[in-house]
């Protein structure tokens, strides 16, 4: 956007732009290796950004790292989960067409079965596949609980251990 001041014609930009164009410099910056923390506060001085300002957008920052982290780990739980269930579905199938098969010489019950445990399966599937949504938060912040609970039990059991 550009605007007159004092008889010149001068570049604004709204704060949605700067913030893009920033990270696209940042982003094609041939800096190797990290940036200190000092050199972030240099970064933040030289923008105007107030030291408060920055200690909480930090601290927002390692917030939302954290929550992404518990996230992933998760989602990894969960198709762990899903992954032993699609192996027990196996068994408990081949268990049933096999005491099917010899049983009666064919198969017939067992079907049913199969059928049914895959519908049940599908569900579960279906159901642990999604990450968004209100099922997706609620699983989410009970599975965040147990294992606060977890470490604090494990962290009381260490501390009677040790002493």
């Amino acid at each position: 956007m550009k605007t007159v001041v004092d008889n010149k014609l001068v570049q604004t930009y709204h704060q949605e732009d700067i913030q893009q164009i920033l990270q696209i410099a940042i982003a094609r910056q041939a800096y190797e290796g990290e940036f200190s923390r000092q050199q972030l506060l240099e970064i933040a001085a030289e923008l105007e950004i107030s030291p408060e300002c920055l200690q909480l957008a930090e601290q927002e920052w390692l917030t939302q790292q954290s929550d992404s982290q518990e996230r992933q780990k998760f989602n990894l739980d969960r198709r762990k989960k899903l992954q032993k269930r699609f192996g027990n579905y196996g068994l408990v199938n081949i268990f049933f067409i096999l005491l099917d098969l010899v049983s009666g010489g064919g198969l017939s019950w067992s079907l049913y079965i199969l059928l049914s445990l895959s519908f049940l399966l599908g569900l579960d599937v279906w159901n642990k596949s999604q990450i968004q949504g209100e099922e997706y938060e609620k699983a989410f912040q009970n599975w965040k609980r147990r294992h606060q609970i977890k470490r604090s039990i494990n962290s009381l059991l260490d501390r009677l251990l040790k002493a």
